[in-house]
């Protein structure tokens, strides 16, 4: 079967190698075919990721590494303030393979404090800041934790769990650490004054004496190499029960040079909209260590929304900018895009859903209009290959499509749960393997064991659980999941953990969560929810149930609507019909 869906009998892949001697597709034609000049295969870097960026800031010393609320950091004074964080961290007992919980937005502190981490041989434990207080609880357990840093005004969350984890240092810092003068006195007075104070005697300690208390002193930066672990990262996987993803300093700095060599048209000094998360692989991938490591621009976005990002893009003069579908609809609807000068756009990327036909024909109009001379280009991965893994081309796109393969790295589709390959054009789940690929699940074996499957060719192929199809021509199509999940403005939601939730409520009897449509979001989430005898359906019920929820959910993942039902329609085998549910919620739409 060998090539039957775009793979030589030889390599197995339709992007690695040039093996011209099967009559079967060379892996690197679609490369030469739809990148013209793009190498099928890449010479990786193998230091660490701070090595790279390193690297990158010795090269290009005066330009600048990010922005954030106005103010600019050059590659000269970024390296110093990763070399002075990381003497702070050693200074408080932070050595190599620790894990250093990030429960931080796109700020200079959790970009310094990555790479400090980094730099001293520690792990990176990237965790959402809006995160519930039991999913902080169980982050920190999870990758036994030890130290923590997030904002101030989240610290009520984690003094919360605090005598449930073995957290020995909390590290506190606020967004007006990193601003201007005149820029502080106004946070102060507007969003500073709704924070609930920290009490004066919280066993924190705060980012200026974290930093002071590295001054004068060493740290130990031991000699690191790509197969190093580097970050956890977290996903349902295709089980939806949450899973940190362990990460090497090679799976970052591979994606960093297969993202520039698929958009060759990057130069050093360009600058990315960084609005997609540190804590999400797309945002700390794609839009922040592919950048650094190129000597890139980072425009910090702490914050999503749809008026300041159209801010930023109406005076950054951005060249590429990424996002979830949902942030490129959003964008369709606000007025103060209208007369926006676009024209300095080299690449729009979408990932993190689904892109529909009708948006990237109306986002490509909009493009246009607004004197972009790019297109929309989707791309495809999940967070056990860090993010992306697939792009559509830069000169050429198929309907429908989420382009072709990175370098070096191999798709095929198979028939699902089995090493079986299909045809061109059938339907199967999607496997992929590459440089990219996961070092497993962190502390579960058997789970990285399902997932991640050597075959017989040899590779560690990862089962998406999702399915697709390929055409001869290598482009891959995303048809559905297999494992059932919400994707709402890009975050993974897994209704069995909400429903847990609310099953073990003292007022619920059984709960069933959908994804419904919405115009924003893509899907919003919904919950059925029938009730114990006596418990009244009442908005006040509603409002209890929520409260409840917040808990233990975090707030992408809140439903944004609750159904109470006197029954909810079952299986043959007595579980819950969730896809009638969802059925019954379409034809109301239709």
């Amino acid at each position: 079967m060998g090539a039957k869906n775009g793979y030589t009998f030889s390599v197995n892949s339709f992007c690695g190698g040039a093996d011209v001697s099967q009559t079967t597709p060379s892996p690197s034609a679609p490369w030469l075919k739809h990148y013209g000049t793009v190498p099928a295969r890449l010479d990786y870097f193998e230091g660490s990721m701070w090595d790279g960026v390193r690297a990158a800031a010795e090269r290009y010393p005066n330009y600048v590494a990010f922005d954030f609320m106005g103010r600019s950091t050059t590659y000269r004074r970024f390296l110093a303030r990763v070399e002075e964080c990381s003497r702070a961290l050693f200074a408080q007992g932070v050595r190599a393979g620790d894990r250093v919980t990030l429960c931080l937005p796109n700020c200079p502190q959790a970009v310094i404090l990555f790479y400090a981490v980094n730099r001293v041989g520690a792990l990176s434990n990237m965790i959402h800041p809006l995160s519930s207080e039991k999913e902080i609880e169980f982050y920190l357990k999870e990758a036994d934790s030890r130290f923590a840093v997030t904002l101030d005004q989240f610290y009520g969350k984690f003094a919360a769990v605090w005598e449930n984890v073995n957290l020995s240092r909390l590290i506190l810092t606020s967004v007006s650490d990193e601003l201007s003068p005149f820029m502080k006195v106004g946070y102060r007075l507007t969003e500073g004054r709704k924070i609930t104070p920290v009490p004066a005697d919280a066993p924190v300690l705060w980012w200026k004496d974290f930093l002071a208390s590295g001054r004068n002193g060493n740290d130990s930066c031991p000699a690191l190499n790509s197969s190093d672990p580097a970050v956890i990262l977290y996903s349902g996987g295709t089980t939806g029960v949450t899973k940190g993803i362990l990460l090497s300093n090679g799976n970052f700095n591979a994606l960093a040079q297969q993202v520039i060599a698929t958009n060759p048209m990057f130069r050093p000094a360009d600058r990315m909209l960084a609005v997609m998360p540190i804590f999400h692989g797309f945002g700390l991938g794609v839009s922040i260590h592919s950048m650094l490591f190129h000597g890139g621009r980072c425009l910090l976005v702490p914050r999503f929304t749809v008026k300041s990002y159209a801010g930023l893009l109406k005076r950054g003069r951005c060249n590429f900018i990424a996002g979830v579908p949902s942030l490129f609809e959003a964008l369709l609807r606000e007025p103060s895009m209208k007369g926006v000068d676009l024209s300095s756009l080299k690449g729009v990327f979408s990932g993190g859903d689904s892109l529909s036909v009708g948006l990237k024909r109306r986002f490509d109009a909009f493009l246009a209009e607004h004197h972009a001379s790019v297109p929309i280009r989707e791309g495809y991965g999940t967070t056990e290959c860090v993010t992306a893994s697939c792009l559509t081309p830069v000169n050429t796109h198929r309907e429908g499509s989420i382009g072709i393969p990175f370098p070096d790295t191999y798709y095929k589709i198979v028939r699902p749960e089995t090493e079986e390959e299909v045809p061109y054009g059938v339907e199967g789940e999607i496997c992929l393997a590459g440089p990219t690929v996961m070092l497993g699940y962190w502390n579960r074996p058997d789970e990285t064991a399902n997932t991640l499957r050597r075959h017989a060719d040899g590779l560690a192929w990862v089962h998406t659980g999702d399915l697709g199809i390929m055409d001869e021509d290598g482009f891959v199509y995303f048809r559905q999941r297999l494992k059932r999940m919400i994707v709402t403005n890009g975050y993974n939601v897994y209704p069995s953990q909400i429903e847990n939730v609310f099953d073990s409520m003292p007022q619920v009897r059984i709960s069933c969560v959908i994804g419904v449509p919405d115009p924003l979001r893509m899907q919003a989430v919904k919950a059925f929810i029938v009730l114990k005898d006596g418990v009244l359906p009442t908005e006040e019920t509603k409002a209890l149930l929520l409260e409840q929820c917040k808990k233990y959910v975090a707030k992408y993942a809140l439903p944004r609507s609750i159904e109470f039902r006197d029954d909810l329609p079952k299986t043959l085998v007595g579980k819950v019909a969730y896809r009638q549910l969802e059925e019954e919620v379409q034809k109301e739409i239709e």
